[in-house]
C-alpha cells in the first residue's frame, strides 16, 4: 500500500508577545527608554504590590520629589492634628499669631518623625503625648521603608546600553547593511553580549503583523569596553532585499532590539531594550568613527557622538559594484 506523502512541518509562528493583530498604524511597540508602549486599565485604584515597583523604576529626581512631598505632607498633617489638640499641650512654643503656632508645631512634628527632639518643645498631657508617640511610630517606620527601597535602588543592576539615535543602511563588504551602534555608559563592565533584532512589519498578504528575525554579521562578543557597531547584512536572504524607504513607512516598519549581557560589577544578567521606527532609519549614510587615541596609551570613546555619521551614495556605490537596485 502506498505511503501518503505528508506535508512539511510549518515553521513555528514567531510572536514576541505583541501579537499578530494589525493595530492602528503609527503604534510603537518599545519606547526609545525601552519600555513596552502599553497602558494598563481596568486594575484597582490603590495597589499597594506597584508602588515598590513605580519607586524603583522612577527616575532619581521624581523619587526625591515625592520624598520631599511625602515629608512636607505628614509633617503638615500632625502639625494641624497639635492644634486641633491645643498649641497649649504644647510646652516650649514661642509663637503668638496662628502662623507662628502652626510654624511651632511643624517643627515640632518634624523632630519628633525624625526621633531628632531639641527638647525646647515638649508634649503636656495625654492628648499631644498620644499623638507624639503615634508620629514617632509613623517615622521610625517611614524611613525604614525609605531606606529600603533606597537600597533597592542602588543594589539593582540596570544596564546603561547608549544607541544611537539612528540605524543607517550603509555600505557594508560588497553591498550595504542596516546597522546601529550601542556602547556602555557605565563604568562597569559588561561582558558576554547579545543581540536579537526582529523586524515587525504589515504583511498585507495576510493582513497581519508579521516579526521576522534579522541575521547580523555578530550577534555575541565577549566584551563591550567600546562601542559596537551591529550590522545586518542586506543580502538575496534578507528580508530588506527589495525595499526601500518608502516600502518601510508603507509597511509600518518598527526594529525591534534586545540585548542580553553579565554586569561583572553586579555580578547578574542584565536587559536592554530599543526599537527603531522606519523615520530613524536613515539610508545612504556611514558611522564615523568615535574611538581615538588617549593620553598615556589609552583609547578614548567619545560618547556623545556616538550618532554622528557622514552621507553616502548608495546608487552611486552600487554602479561601481555592478549590483541592481534592489541590492541597495
Amino acid at each position: 500500500m502506498a505511503r501518503s506523502k505528508q506535508s512539511p512541518p510549518k515553521p513555528p509562528r514567531r510572536d514576541l508577545g505583541f501579537g499578530n493583530r494589525l493595530y492602528r498604524r503609527g503604534i510603537r511597540f518599545i519606547n526609545k527608554d525601552g519600555s513596552f508602549n502599553t497602558v494598563k486599565t481596568g486594575r484597582k485604584w490603590l495597589r499597594p504590590y506597584d508602588l515598590y515597583v513605580m519607586c524603583i523604576n522612577m527616575g532619581w529626581g521624581r523619587f526625591l520629589m515625592y520624598i520631599f512631598f511625602y515629608y512636607f505632607s505628614v509633617n503638615t498633617l500632625f502639625s494641624l492634628i497639635y492644634l486641633a489638640v491645643g498649641i497649649e499641650h504644647l510646652e516650649g512654643t514661642v509663637g503668638e499669631t496662628p502662623f507662628e503656632h502652626w510654624m511651632d508645631a511643624f517643627f515640632f512634628s518634624a523632630q519628633t518623625i525624625t526621633t531628632l527632639g531639641y527638647g525646647r518643645i515638649s508634649p503636656v498631657g495625654a492628648p499631644a503625648s498620644v499623638v507624639a508617640a503615634f508620629e514617632s511610630l509613623i517615622g521610625l517606620l517611614g524611613f525604614a521603608l525609605v531606606t529600603g527601597i533606597l537600597y533597592g535602588r542602588f543594589s539593582r543592576p540596570n544596564a546603561r546600553i547608549k544607541f544611537s539615535e539612528n540605524a543607517i543602511v550603509a555600505p557594508y563588504q560588497d553591498r550595504t547593511g542596516l546597522m546601529f551602534r550601542i556602547a556602555n555608559e557605565r563604568s562597569t563592565e559588561l561582558i558576554e553580549l547579545e543581540v536579537q533584532f526582529i523586524i515587525s512589519y504589515i504583511d498585507f498578504n495576510q493582513r497581519k503583523r508579521a516579526f521576522k528575525p534579522l541575521p547580523l554579521e555578530l550577534n555575541k562578543i565577549n566584551f563591550l569596553s567600546l562601542s559596537w557597531t551591529i550590522v545586518h547584512p542586506i543580502d538575496e536572504e534578507s528580508p530588506l532585499y527589495d525595499m526601500d524607504a518608502e516600502e518601510l513607512a508603507e509597511a509600518d516598519t518598527e526594529f525591534l532590539i534586545l540585548v542580553k549581557g553579565f554586569d561583572d560589577t553586579f555580578s547578574q544578567t542584565v536587559y536592554k531594550r530599543y526599537s527603531y521606527r522606519y523615520d530613524e532609519v536613515v539610508w545612504g549614510a556611514k558611522f564615523i568613527s568615535i574611538i581615538v587615541p588617549g593620553e598615556n596609551n589609552t583609547l578614548r570613546l567619545e560618547l556623545d557622538r556616538i550618532n554622528d555619521f557622514e552621507e553616502v551614495d548608495l546608487e552611486a556605490l552600487a554602479k561601481d559594484n555592478g549590483q541592481s537596485k534592489s541590492a541597495v
